[in-house]
């Protein structure tokens, strides 16, 4: 099935109406990620001559060069290039789960009107890359996927307005403590706890960890800076648990106050040289080219009534779970294992003695 795809585009423009070209930063990336423009440009897929000829007419437009080049060392951004580059990738980075909610919107409501009204799984949950995956292996169902914090997740399941809730606990501790958060919203008797993924999070870095970081603690004192995720996501949960763990007071973290909505949104930041250090998933921070510090390990799950589990709609979904190309495409993910995908397991299991 043909499926829509919603993404940011923005551009420039002078007094003469001349836009900037959205190829552009395509361009910019590959020569970022190769460091040669030709490679760039066979990854864009435009000659030599075009990518050159791009170069210089929006440098023009500037009046600032975007990638200098170098007799055998090859090609290299420019600072402005960079600022495009990594200003670009914030936005796709922040918009992105909205923008895919919405896409699921859209994609719903034209499969319905082709192929007529045919079982829709409703899923509310917190934004993550295996969570991503899920309309590429649903196509015998229709997906209503709404990202949204963990505890509106559970609470749109609480109140009717969705089959499955989607939230992550992180293992040891710290995920007791957490769970005790969401006591009043999982219901033992009523609910039953489908395992998805465990994934791995930490503190992203930049390539080559230049201050040397090695755990939280070295974020005080060191004078890195810091962009946090906001304080409704189950990351930063996970966060403020490490933090307390270890001692450190959250008053210490220089930029503890700066906030970003999603694990990309914190690596692009981190990656533009922003901050020094975020924290985040291992699959944002390889995506982004930095390096990783894992600190936690952490299940995503998701809940359903128990009554549900018996409707095909819930059938299929542990089928697509438990297989192959599934599994397969969660390995894939830096940081992400299909552990136990798709068994099923009592809320009691989630909630401290």
């Amino acid at each position: 099935m043909k499926r829509i795809r919603i993404t940011p585009a923005w551009y420039f423009s002078d007094e003469a109406g001349n836009q900037l070209d959205p190829k552009l930063f395509a361009l910019l990336e590959a020569v970022h990620r190769h460091g040669k423009l030709t490679r760039a440009a066979e990854t864009v897929g435009v000659s030599y001559r075009h990518a050159w000829n791009l170069l210089n007419k929006w440098g023009e437009f500037f009046g600032i060069a975007l990638v200098e080049l170098e007799r055998g060392k090859g090609a290299r951004l420019s600072p402005l290039g960079e600022k495009l580059l990594w200003a670009e990738q914030r936005v796709i980075a922040r918009l992105g789960p909205q923008l895919e909610s919405l896409g699921s919107e859209l994609n719903l409501a034209i499969q319905q009107t082709l192929e007529g009204v045919k079982p829709v799984l409703r899923l509310h949950a917190s934004h993550g890359y295996a969570v991503e995956l899920l309309p590429g292996h649903l196509d015998a169902l229709g997906l209503d996927l709404q990202y949204c914090s963990p505890r509106e997740a559970l609470a749109a399941l609480h109140r009717g307005a969705c089959d499955l809730a989607g939230f992550h606990l992180p293992r040891g501790e710290v995920g007791r403590r957490v769970s005790r958060e969401y006591r009043d919203l999982l219901k033992p008797r009523s609910y039953r706890v489908l395992r998805f993924i465990t994934r791995r999070q930490g503190l992203m870095v930049a390539s080559g960890n230049p201050l040397g970081l090695q755990g939280l603690a070295d974020l005080v004192g060191s004078g890195a800076r810091f962009i946090n995720r906001q304080a409704a996501s189950g990351t930063r949960a996970l966060l403020d648990g490490l933090l307390d763990e270890a001692g450190v007071a959250a008053a210490g973290v220089r930029g503890y106050e700066l906030e970003e909505y999603t694990h990309s949104a914190v690596a692009a930041y981190v990656a533009a040289g922003m901050a020094d250090a975020g924290f985040g998933v291992e699959a944002a921070a390889r995506r982004f080219g930095l390096d990783f510090l894992p600190l936690a390990l952490e299940d995503y799950l998701l809940v359903c009534h128990r009554r549900s589990l018996a409707e095909p709609k819930l059938e299929t979904l542990r089928r697509v779970l438990a297989g192959e190309a599934f599994r397969e495409a969660v390995a894939a993910l830096p940081g992400y294992t299909p552990d136990r995908c798709g068994e099923v397991e009592g809320v009691e299991a989630l909630l401290p003695d």
